[in-house]
């Protein structure tokens, strides 16, 4: 973990949020539900080192009120990869994310890691700091779809499928009785929200109906605790990209120039240019052009992740030059 800084906060009555630094890939954010002896974890985190640091810091919680429930928001590793240590816990997500998990088991990323060539090097630039080595993947024990209403210990904590956005089956967890909503990742705060999956249009109306709860504290899933303003940035961003990767689809132009162009009018742009990761636009882009034309092909992921650092680096485009 280095330098990086790692906090857990009570955030409203009997509900805790574990930040890891800046959000940036990788590191995640955590949340904790403590009712009457029993408590929920919302997410585990991307390798086995860092789940049981963070189970250490939620001792003082955890050691009167046990971790009955987890529930994965989503399958990016990043948010389940931890699930082998916590320990006999049910562990729920939504239908399609247990389906999504097994699509990148942590071998691979310990393969793609461990690569001595140009690979490694650059999934390392993303993900070097992070151990999959020897994690065996626990999948979900139950799934839902739509909503559910779980008891923690005498609170009522609610489920809610909003996928596919990010992913294919994301979900957020909503504690009524603390006004708090843990977003996953359909919120990124000070970093680039990623569109693996789409369409925007879902994503945009996950946030359109956390704004209409009843909430004043927003946990996302990378960066810092937030309220109903951090909401409005995610869906202000994703409208954004929504609208000019639409107008540059119906010109013709290719879905790399496409996001090389956009990325040069984010870098200038007083509400987008400071978001980190900038680069995801490429992803992004890609996600609106399959919705356009469910004929696109978008690259594989190496090739994604090469584009991403492609205009990072500033290759081609003048983004944050």
């Amino acid at each position: 973990m280095g330098d990086r800084e790692i906090s857990y906060t009570e955030v409203a009555d009997g509900c805790h949020a574990y930040l890891q630094g800046d959000g940036g890939w990788g590191w995640s954010n955590a949340g904790l539900v403590v009712g009457d002896g029993v408590s929920l974890l919302v997410d585990t985190l991307f390798d086995l080192r860092l789940t049981e640091a963070m189970l250490d810091a939620m001792r003082d919680q955890t050691r009167a009120a046990p971790i009955g429930t987890v529930v994965n928001t989503h399958a990016n590793g990043d948010h389940c990869y931890g699930n082998a240590v916590v320990g006999d816990a049910e562990i729920i997500a939504t239908t399609a994310t247990a389906t999504e998990m097994s699509d990148v088991p942590p071998a691979l990323l310990a393969a793609l890691n461990d690569d001595d060539g140009a690979v490694g090097e650059l999934f390392r630039s993303f993900f070097g700091e992070f151990e999959f080595d020897g994690i065996e993947q626990r999948l979900p024990d139950r799934t839902f779809d739509g909503r559910i209403e779980l008891d923690v210990g005498g609170r009522a904590v609610e489920l809610i499928e909003v996928g596919p956005a990010h992913t294919a089956g994301d979900a957020i967890a909503v504690v009524p009785d603390a006004g708090v909503v843990y977003t996953g990742d359909i919120l990124f705060i000070g970093g680039t929200p990623i569109v693996w999956a789409g369409p925007l249009s879902n994503w945009v109306a996950a946030c359109d109906l956390m704004l209409g709860m009843d909430v004043d504290t927003v946990v996302p899933g990378h960066g810092p605790v937030t309220d109903k303003t951090g909401v409005i940035a995610v869906r202000d961003y994703l409208s954004f990209v929504d609208r000019e990767a639409t107008a540059r689809h119906a010109d013709g132009m290719d879905a790399f120039d496409a996001a090389r162009d956009i990325a040069s009018q984010i870098g200038a742009s007083e509400d987008f240019s400071q978001l980190g990761e900038f680069g995801r636009i490429t992803v992004n882009v890609e996600a609106v052009y399959r919705q356009l034309d469910p004929q696109h092909q978008s690259p594989d992921v190496v090739e994604q992740f090469r584009r991403m650092a492609r205009i990072e680096r500033g290759d081609g485009a003048s983004a944050r030059a």
